[in-house]
């Protein structure tokens, strides 16, 4: 019976580390590249589109998303290798049920056993038939992002706007700001609500939080002018008349 083949992702922000890994994988009949990627929030992106692969090849330490905390926010995650140079995320690991745990440097021998668990996982998984969802379900309104090293939940219904800072983006919500070390564009990237416009290459306004419109700008709660933007105007107008 032939074994099957199964389709597999890298992130990991070494280039070396992705080139062993793309080299072992090349010599596995069982597996098949479909992406490396060297950023876990360009992984993050990847799989809130929608693509899927059977196993993902995992760094942990990454700047600004780490591999644990990638795992944490991705709501249903293929089966996980992760490979790190350090040994003292494993109990972190397994508590997110990853597969195995490879750590850096290793060979083809050690990299082969971990896919035999991966094989052995991907025929043991049972088949999923999906619920019939909802048909009213009310969308999800978190999302997890980054602060200060670590996972903080964000209702985004509660967010007014968000501002570009340099490295980062200050999220401004009724009852606080939070600063995330991101760039506007991987932000707006990830947020799934239809209701967040770019109005400004350093503003991203939730329309549902306008109070009024003048002089070129957006009235907000507490009396802030969120400047709107002359080549984002005809989007955002035409967006306003919708919402």
């Amino acid at each position: 019976m032939t074994a099957p083949v199964l389709t597999c992702a890298i992130i990991d922000d070494e280039e070396i580390n992705r080139l062993t890994l793309e080299h072992y994988i090349s010599l596995t009949d069982s597996l098949a590249l479909v992406t490396s990627m060297d950023d876990a929030l360009q992984g993050l992106n990847y799989f809130r589109a929608g693509n899927k692969v059977d196993v993902l090849f995992l760094d942990v330490q990454m700047p600004q998303l780490n591999g644990l905390d990638l795992l944490r926010v991705l709501p249903d995650p293929p089966i996980v290798i992760l490979t790190t140079a350090h040994e003292d995320f494993a109990v972190d690991a397994f508590d997110l049920r990853v597969t195995d745990y490879l750590v850096k440097p290793f060979d083809y021998a050690r990299f082969s056993r971990a896919v035999q668990r991966a094989l052995q996982a991907r025929v043991a998984a049972p088949a999923v038939v999906p619920a019939p969802a909802p048909p009213t379900a009310p969308p999800d309104n978190d999302l997890f992002v980054k602060v200060n090293n670590k996972m903080v939940r964000i209702n985004f219904d509660e967010v007014i706007y968000i501002e570009a800072l340099s490295d980062y983006v200050v999220i401004v919500t009724d009852k606080q700001k939070y600063i995330v070390y991101t760039t506007m564009k991987a932000l707006d990237a990830r947020l799934p609500f239809d209701h967040f416009v770019r109005v400004h290459r350093s503003y991203i306004l939730n329309m549902r939080r306008i109070e009024a419109i003048e002089d070129g700008a957006a009235v907000v709660p507490g009396g802030h002018h969120v400047p709107i933007g002359k080549s984002y105007q005809e989007a955002f107008f035409r967006k306003l008349n919708r919402i």
